[in-house]
């Protein structure tokens, strides 16, 4: 059995995916032109990103709040709204795909939108639930005026009298053009550094994921979706990013945005009875939601890997949304 590709192989992977991406569709295609697959990863990165933080909703639940306006359970309303203002600001992130730009062009990030992003992200969840011990300079958007803890291994984020000059020179950093090394461990670098920084009272995590896919991006990749099953591999990667070694963090992120970017490359390489994901063969009227529950209730002709995750092909994509339509009427 094949082992698990090294970094390096996995770098080499990504590089070969954005050349095949750009070869067969010019580039990343925006929201409007993949609507299925973008709505796929909005699910999961909404679910996933407020999950690592405590959030309880599972994918199911997202999916229909965020497709129906519809809270399924009886969990307290802040987790509803947690995943609704994550998913507002990741929305809105998404969509800065169709501007994607290079360092020669302008800069992939800004101070005003990094407050933005914060913003947009806890905005709903400080309606509901302001953090107790805020200052009025501290709501979504303001830098923090409180000293953060020594976090578990040791890092201490810096006093938030230094926040502001801090949070310039990252701005700097993540604008440079990275030196000797792959790009995925010089936005891995970024992450962690703005994790170090921790600018915000509460809500750095989720912002600085989408801080990162915004960047992303912008440079043409797919977003990364940090998964909670990694929620320690992150944690671990993040504090050797804190000592000095932003490598395995950028395997990881590497790793996703190489998932994420075979969903836009194999439905434009493969043929109508080649076996692909189901998040690749997603339209806006049959969301990668639908087609699970069609799997798995045997109404969508497909196969289940070794790795739990349902593949289909577009002839069978087709022949169900045929029957589907038919049975509708």
């Amino acid at each position: 059995m094949a082992g698990r590709p090294s970094r390096h192989e996995v770098f080499r992977r990504l590089d070969e995916a954005m050349a095949e991406l750009h070869h067969r569709l010019g580039g990343l295609p925006v929201p409007a032109e993949a609507e299925g697959i973008w709505t796929a990863m909005w699910h999961q990165d909404a679910h996933h990103s407020t999950a690592i933080e405590g959030n309880t909703l599972v994918l199911g639940q997202v999916e229909r709040l965020l497709e129906d306006g519809v809270a399924v359970g009886n969990l307290g309303f802040r987790e509803y709204v947690e995943v609704r203002s994550y998913a507002d600001a990741a929305q809105w992130v998404y969509g800065q795909a169709r501007e994607a730009s290079s360092w020669a062009d302008s800069q992939l990030i800004t101070l005003t939108e990094v407050r933005q992003i914060h913003e947009m992200a806890i905005g709903l969840v400080w309606r509901v639930s302001p953090h107790p011990n805020a200052t009025d300079r501290e709501r979504p958007g303001g830098f923090r005026e409180h000293d953060i803890r020594t976090f578990p291994g040791g890092m201490t984020p810096p006093p938030w009298t230094d926040v502001p000059a801090e949070i310039r020179r990252w701005i700097d950093r993540v604008n440079a053009k990275p030196a000797h090394r792959h790009l995925m461990e010089h936005v891995a670098a970024g992450h962690a550094d703005f994790e170090r920084i921790h600018p915000f009272l509460d809500g750095n995590g989720r912002t600085g994921r989408l801080v990162l896919n915004l960047v992303l991006v912008r440079l043409g990749y797919a977003p990364a979706i940090i998964y909670r099953r990694d929620r320690d591999r992150y944690l671990r990667s993040l504090r050797r990013a804190d000592a000095g070694d932003a490598s395995p963090l950028g395997e990881l992120i590497a790793r996703s945005v190489l998932d994420n970017l075979y969903r836009f490359v194999l439905p434009a390489v493969a043929g109508p009875h080649r076996l692909v994901p189901l998040p690749a063969l997603a339209t806006k009227n049959l969301t990668e939601g639908a087609l699970r529950v069609a799997a798995n209730r045997g109404r969508l002709r497909a196969q289940k890997g070794v790795d739990g995750k349902w593949r289909s092909t577009k002839t069978w994509v087709g022949d169900y949304a045929d029957t589907r339509h038919r049975r509708q009427n």
